[in-house]
């Protein structure tokens, strides 16, 4: 639950909850001070009809609050990838032994290099070329086999494409995307042939909704690892790979989880 902060929010919540006969498990709650504004995440167990529920928390707290119930079921997902392996492979385990709270429905990519490793896990892989095509006409592609499976939620595991407004916007706040460092530095090509150049202390990586623009979304999640003047570009690389994966599934457990909330271009994060 979310809205503009005033007195009572969390008495008005508990005592329907406790009016239904429900027994809360957790409560977690954070005031945005400069904005005064209120959100409120609720663990609780019980018998209940979703409908009366609702209505009752709605005529209970203010009409600008925005309530959701959720039953923590594993999320319907696409990724979307090019040709790095590391993080759509790390995904496609966890999927494999359920420790996403999701369902990789299918991967799409504008290459043909991570086919035989997704069919390998028995999810369908779809090849988008985008070769002599302009951005419009491939996403218009993609979009026609993202609609085929409705997801819940879009991955970039190290999709290597900017998408067009248009695209983002359709699935606004469903969009998650790693990032190869620490926001904002090192952004554009070689990334860690720069941190090198650089001599870097840190390799990082930062998963985010994306948002129309480029790499400047609202931050999930965000984790660094030290690495000095004895590592090449290359082992940065290795290093900057197993942290970008490690992000990513971490990021989409606290999404798929229910924990996270979109203010402005921030997040709200109870863990």
């Amino acid at each position: 639950m979310r809205c503009p902060d005033e007195p009572g929010l969390i008495y008005h919540i508990s005592r329907v909850l406790y009016g239904h006969g429900l027994n809360i498990l957790r409560n977690d709650e954070f005031v945005e001070r400069t904005t005064s504004f209120f959100f409120m995440r609720t663990e609780f167990t019980g018998t209940f009809e979703a409908h009366a529920l609702l209505q009752e928390l709605r005529e209970a707290l203010p009409s600008a609050a925005d309530i959701r119930l959720s039953d923590n079921r594993p999320k319907n997902i696409v990724l979307l990838a090019t040709k790095e392996h590391h993080c759509l492979s790390e995904l496609l385990v966890r999927n494999a032994f359920q420790e996403l709270n999701a369902r990789i429905l299918a991967v799409v990519s504008n290459h043909e290099v991570l086919g035989n490793l997704t069919r390998q896990f028995g999810v369908p892989f779809h090849y988008i070329s985008h070769d002599d095509k302009s951005r419009e006409a491939h996403e218009a592609e993609v979009r026609q086999v993202l609609d085929g499976y409705a997801p819940e939620f879009v991955v970039l595991a190290k999709y290597m494409r900017i998408l067009s407004p248009e695209f983002v916007e359709a699935y606004a706040n469903r969009l998650i995307n790693i990032h190869h460092s620490f926001l904002p530095a090192f952004v554009g090509a070689s990334p860690y042939a720069q941190a090198y150049e650089r001599g870097v202390k840190i390799i990082g990586a930062t998963a985010h909704f994306v948002n129309e623009q480029l790499d400047q979304g609202p931050i999930i999640a965000q984790s660094v690892i030290p690495v000095d003047h004895t590592h090449s570009a290359a082992e940065m690389a290795q290093a900057g790979r197993d942290v970008e994966k490690i992000v990513l599934a971490r990021s989409l457990r606290l999404v798929f989880a229910e924990r996270v909330f979109v203010h402005q271009n921030k997040t709200i994060i109870f863990d």
